[in-house]
């Protein structure tokens, strides 16, 4: 692996044995105070000399995603083509969203995942901005004091500076975290107080 910066774009880029390294790669490298971009050039190349086709993982993807109790039976519909993995799926929260990636991004061969997950529609409970300003402020690592929250519906929008791409996604999570919440919109800045030329 080798990192390159310009400008405040982070260019991570090599070889990695599975898509879970490439992704837990991005993830490292946005927490990188400064960085406003990530603009990875990371290629898979699964070690050993077995082929993986895409009927090895169809097999381990049902095998495994029957074990996750987070992700609702019959809801998914999955196409895989060519090691790339596309997701047709309906869930009531977001972490049951997520949770599909999650559950298979160890699997090996597995280039890319798409996901085209929807969020079921459920009745926005009136709380929900207080809900998110209270978990804002019991992360000690967000200050919730410049964060604006507003709730239109069904849609949460936030509005605020934050130091580095890391919490700027904290802050989203959170949001996706509250119940009922089918939509965050994100008008968050990065100023890290680092002047990068």
């Amino acid at each position: 692996m080798s990192v390159s910066v310009e400008k405040g774009v982070l260019i991570p880029s090599g070889i990695v044995e599975n898509y879970f390294k490439k992704v837990l790669a991005e993830k490292v490298t946005k927490k990188v105070i400064g960085v406003k971009v990530v603009a990875e050039k990371i290629l898979i190349n699964t070690p050993g000399s077995k082929i993986v086709t895409d009927v090895d993982i169809t097999t381990a993807l049902i095998a495994t995603l029957k074990l996750n109790s987070a992700i609702t039976k019959g809801a998914i519909h999955v196409i895989i083509e060519n090691a790339e993995v596309t997701f047709e799926e309906t869930a009531e929260w977001h972490f049951q969203k997520i949770s599909t990636q999650k559950a298979v991004e160890n699997l090996v061969g597995i280039c890319d995942i798409t996901k085209n997950i929807r969020l079921e529609r459920k009745i926005v409970a009136s709380d929900v901005k207080e809900r998110i300003a209270n978990a804002f402020e019991r992360k000690a690592i967000i200050d919730s004091s410049n964060l604006k929250v507003e709730v239109l519906g069904d849609k949460v929008i936030l509005l605020s500076t934050v130091s580095s791409l890391s919490e700027k996604m904290d802050i989203e999570k959170t949001a996706w975290a509250s119940p009922r919440v089918m939509e965050v919109e994100k008008h968050l800045s990065i100023d890290s107080g680092i002047i990068v030329y």
